[in-house]
């Protein structure tokens, strides 16, 4: 029995990290065994997730089965699509410069800073007194 072509990507932002996996089918996205509305329920901005599908005219030709874990809703959503956009790539890599363009195969480095010791926060001192 011969297997479907499949395509993988790993999307990272802040301390979350999506696995993706696009296998050629109708267009469903399957987020940790929930679809992908079901599992950000309510968050519109859960549509950025597919904007590599929008970019490329490939939204009904992958569905995509989608492992995230770490973070929150803003960080897993963005390395949901970081994960598709570099799944793409290997499907066609005609899609590079559109993806590109549109900001999608960056990687955003942006973190939490981390807390410094003697500090309250990681640059927040504490209250000066001069005397």
């Amino acid at each position: 029995m011969k297997t479907a072509p499949y395509f993988q990507g790993t999307g990272r932002r802040k301390t979350s990290i999506a696995r993706v996996r696009l296998v050629p089918g109708d267009g469903s996205v399957v987020v940790n065994g929930k679809p992908l509305d079901e599992y950000f329920a309510g968050e519109a901005i859960s549509q950025i997730a597919l904007m590599p599908f929008q970019v490329t005219n490939t939204a009904r030709r992958f569905n995509a089965q989608v492992k995230v874990e770490g973070g929150g809703f803003s960080g897993q959503i963005g390395a949901i699509a970081h994960g598709i956009a570099r799944a793409l790539l290997q499907s066609d890599a005609e899609h590079r410069g559109a993806l590109r363009k549109a900001g999608l195969l960056t990687r955003d480095p942006r973190a939490k800073e981390r807390k410094k010791p003697g500090l309250k926060r990681a640059r927040k001192a504490p209250q000066f007194t001069k005397r």
